[in-house]
């Protein structure tokens, strides 16, 4: 393993940039055709994409007044463990696409902001140099490892000792894409990985265990789906760790409960940002069914379009027990490296304090009484 790297010399942020819309407005500036396909595209007519988005904008808020605030704090409570706020940073792969210095950029911010951080299995950083720069600041969020079950078993288990060993602290199981969504726009720009960049924690896969059918019909059906993950894998993976195991990317009721039954410690209601099935429900409406059928049994996190502190509290308000944010991540570090993550992050976080105190929240298990219903008459 390479040694740890020196600490990171902080970037320029941009002029201008005060909200998450001008990070990525920004953002677009700074990243070429090709990486931005590929970061912020979604699938196919990327209805789903947009409906993330627009679904907590839909979403109304309705205060009260003059309640006592003084004291109030956005602290959670997620796994046994206090959290300073419910802001965590999703998987996302290839972080090197965006800044030179990558996924260790974004572990040293999301740290200093005490946010969580969820580590992709396609990272293009190796996942103990990323736990050796996020695990260090005192007041950090948890570190998780997200993971997409290999084909071999015995490749699947070496890499859940890595993440044991470097000090992660659960694992993050992504369910919902055994293959990849028809992402036209990325296809439209021809994206292609470029030297350099690899999802290096995968290295030593073979490629005989990935490689395309030689018979049958169908390389989906006939090659892929033999690899994809079912319930019995669930078990089969908490056998082999000791840490405990959310769910990524369950969205039906059923499955939910079936997720628990299995021994799920958290789900992640996620419809992968929009890139893998277009035309589901965006994750805002997806999420009440979810916490309904968990039934206080575990926690329920959710991702998908959180643009605003706004659309934290009414996240927290559904029912989550806190919230991962992927894209304005990429976008702050295009633009800054760690410090525009930081500022991405902090900026959420400044947002959820205002919005808690001007809807008269003084903790987030007040955000359930703020919003609209069809019940309330003006």
């Amino acid at each position: 393993m390479k040694p740890a790297a020196a600490p990171l010399a902080p970037n320029t942020l941009p002029d201008g940039v005060v909200s998450l819309a001008d990070h990525e407005h920004h953002a677009r500036l700074v990243l070429g055709d090709s990486v931005w396909a590929y970061f912020n595209g979604g699938a196919a007519d990327e209805i789903t994409l947009r409906a993330n988005t627009q679904a907590w904008q839909g979403i109304e808020l309705l205060p009260r007044v003059m309640r006592p605030l003084a004291g109030g704090h956005t602290r959670v409570n997620l796994l046994g463990r206090e959290l300073a706020h419910p802001i965590l940073v999703a998987p996302m792969a290839y972080q090197h696409l965006a800044h030179p210095h990558g996924e260790q950029a974004t572990a040293l911010a999301a740290a200093a902001l005490g946010a969580g951080l969820v580590l992709s299995t396609q990272a293009s950083t190796l996942l103990e140099d990323v736990a050796r720069a996020f695990l260090p600041d005192a007041g950090r969020g948890p570190l998780w490892f997200q993971l997409y079950l290999q084909p071999g078993r015995g490749f699947t288990r070496e890499l859940v000792q890595r993440a044991e060993a470097a000090g992660f602290e659960a694992l993050v199981l992504t369910v919902d894409a055994p293959v990849n969504g028809v992402r036209d726009r990325e296809r439209r720009a021809g994206f292609r990985l470029p030297a350099g960049v690899s999802a290096v924690n995968l290295a030593g896969l073979r490629e005989s265990d990935t490689a395309a059918p030689t018979t049958g019909h169908s390389a989906v059906f006939d090659h892929l789906m033999t690899h994809a993950p079912t319930w019995d894998d669930i078990a089969w993976l908490r056998s082999v760790t000791r840490l405990p195991v959310l769910i990524k990317g369950v969205v039906h009721p059923l499955d939910a409960r079936q997720a628990l039954d299995c021994g799920a410690a958290g789900l992640i209601v996620s419809n992968h940002g929009g890139r893998t099935l277009d035309t589901m429900p965006a994750t805002a409406a997806l999420l009440p069914r979810v916490v309904q059928a968990v039934a206080g049994d575990a926690p329920v996190l959710v991702d998908g379009g959180i643009r605003r502190g706004t659309d934290v509290l009414k996240a927290m308000a559904l029912g989550a027990s806190a919230v991962l944010v992927g894209r304005p991540v990429l976008h702050g570090l295009a633009n800054a490296g760690a410090t525009g993550v930081a500022h991405v992050l902090r900026l959420l976080r400044d947002e959820l304090e205002i919005a808690m105190a001007l809807t008269g929240c003084r903790t987030l298990a007040d955000a359930p009484g703020m919003l609209r219903s069809s019940a309330d008459v003006l």
